[in-house]
């Protein structure tokens, strides 16, 4: 096992080094410049036509579920410890100019997103039962001209896929759940994890249709209950905002000298630590969300693209810039705590008591949305390699591992997760770049056709 851990530790300072920063924020700027920075440009045209028509029983063309319903299994999945966790873990190692960064994942992560889903629908196939799937492993495929190559980065992708949900969409979840609640409200954790997996169990175990009628519930209400609380400790620390937001820009590029608890951090590291989280908590790049984006029912894949644009909006300049003007107006990033525990001091500072329990219900519904999400992405990704008969097999090993997750000690699979993360990230990276052409292609045409109709 340490022989194991030892060269995961290995392969993972390869993949998240700077190959694969400069790959994730590269192909974003590319895609950004090639669409005309659309995903900006018409942000407003973009919030009209998603948030703006969410609740719109008008839905044109085929699909399996309607885009709000994919979105909010989307948002699911991309929102979870990440946003809490992931930010304040971004701080305490990278200060905050690793916020910059965080935001320039997310800036660029738009189009990324954008592209992914474009491309989702695009080459989506519809299967002799009925249903649309789709993804990174169906573009490549589908996609590139040679043939080969296109199918061994689909097999690629869909193994670490499929593997990297125990983790990153798992364990990992399950057990941020039950620190949490354990820390908030004294419940054992294997209590959690049970609970949890019958929960999630109920949920999943009838398909993506009774998955998405859970998701389109949980995902409003947990946003919403989790801006109010951070909103109302911003605006008492208003007076500081200001010079958050100065610092943050400054160190960015400057590195933090050592203050309090935190030991200071260079330039590079606020660069990896910001990019890094940025894409473990929004996923634009990784080749995740196109696979629900798939399903959707749409008559253009660029209709559909623009939910992923909102998706990696409300995900990163929203959410987690909430998380991380909380730590910094706090000032509890300087204590040396890290994680969740950070996250619980600034709320703490604020709420009391109250502070961690408001963490601790935030982890649970951000944790166990994720858990919904990343099975249906892990069992699209089995059932490309193994066919359709794999899928019931998938939801049935999908939850013991949330109890596991829930009463064991996590660093491995964290570091275990991260790894496969990236893995996942290079084909689909290695496909957005190839099938640009077909992204801006798409785009040309689906917005002139709307200049002409107005």
């Amino acid at each position: 096992m340490e022989a194991i851990l030892a060269f995961n530790d290995w392969l993972n300072g390869i993949v998240w080094g700077p190959l694969i920063l400069v790959l994730i924020v590269g192909t974003g700027i590319y895609l950004t410049i090639g669409t005309g920075a659309m995903a900006w440009t018409k942000l407003g045209y973009i919030i009209k036509n998603t948030v703006g028509k969410m609740f719109s029983k008008k839905i044109l063309g085929e699909g399996e579920v309607t885009p709000f319903q994919a979105l909010s299994t989307a948002i699911a999945a991309t929102v979870g410890v990440g946003n809490i966790a992931g930010v304040a873990t971004a701080i305490a190692l990278g200060g905050p100019g690793a916020i910059f960064w965080m935001w320039v994942s997310g800036v660029v992560g738009m189009s990324s997103k954008f592209a992914e889903a474009v491309l989702g629908v695009k080459y989506r196939e519809k299967t002799p039962d009925g249903r649309f799937v789709g993804g990174p492993m169906y573009y490549l495929e589908k996609g590139l001209s040679i043939k080969w190559l296109g199918r061994l980065l689909a097999v690629l992708f869909s193994a670490f896929g499929a593997l990297a949900a125990f983790g990153i969409g798992n364990m990992v979840q399950s057990n941020s759940v039950a620190k949490g609640l354990e820390a908030g409200f004294g419940i054992p954790p294997i209590v959690t994890g049970i609970v949890l997996a019958i929960a999630v169990a109920a949920a999943i175990l009838g398909g993506l249709k009774q998955l998405v009628k859970v998701t389109q519930l949980l995902v409003p209400i947990m946003a919403v209950f989790y801006i109010i609380g951070a909103l109302i400790i911003i605006l008492i620390n208003i007076a500081d905002i200001p010079g958050i937001f100065a610092s943050i820009f400054s160190t960015a590029f400057t590195g933090t000298a050592a203050v309090g608890g935190f030991a200071g951090a260079t330039v590079m590291m606020a660069i990896r630590r910001g990019i890094s989280r940025g894409v473990f908590s929004n996923e634009a790049g990784m080749g995740s969300a196109p696979i629900v984006h798939a399903a959707a029912t749409t008559d253009h894949p660029v209709r559909q693209g623009l939910w992923g644009v909102f998706e990696v909006f409300i995900d990163t300049p929203v959410i987690c810039t909430m998380t991380a003007l909380v730590i910094l107006s706090t000032g509890v990033w300087e204590g040396g705590a890290s994680g969740a525990a950070l996250a619980i001091e600034g709320f703490s500072d604020v709420f009391g008591a109250f502070g961690g329990k408001f963490i601790a219900i935030s982890l649970l519904m951000f944790a166990g949305s994720t858990i919904l999400g990343w099975s249906y992405y892990g069992e699209r990704c089995a059932e490309h390699l193994f066919g359709p008969k794999v899928n019931m097999i998938y939801r049935i090993l999908w939850i013991p591992p949330i109890v596991i997750g829930a009463v064991g000690g996590l660093e491995e699979v964290w570091a275990m997760a991260d790894t496969l993360n990236a893995l996942m990230a290079f084909p689909n990276l290695i496909g957005l770049l190839i099938l640009s052409g077909v992204v801006f292609k798409l785009t040309r045409e689906f917005f002139d056709k709307q200049a002409k109709e107005k």
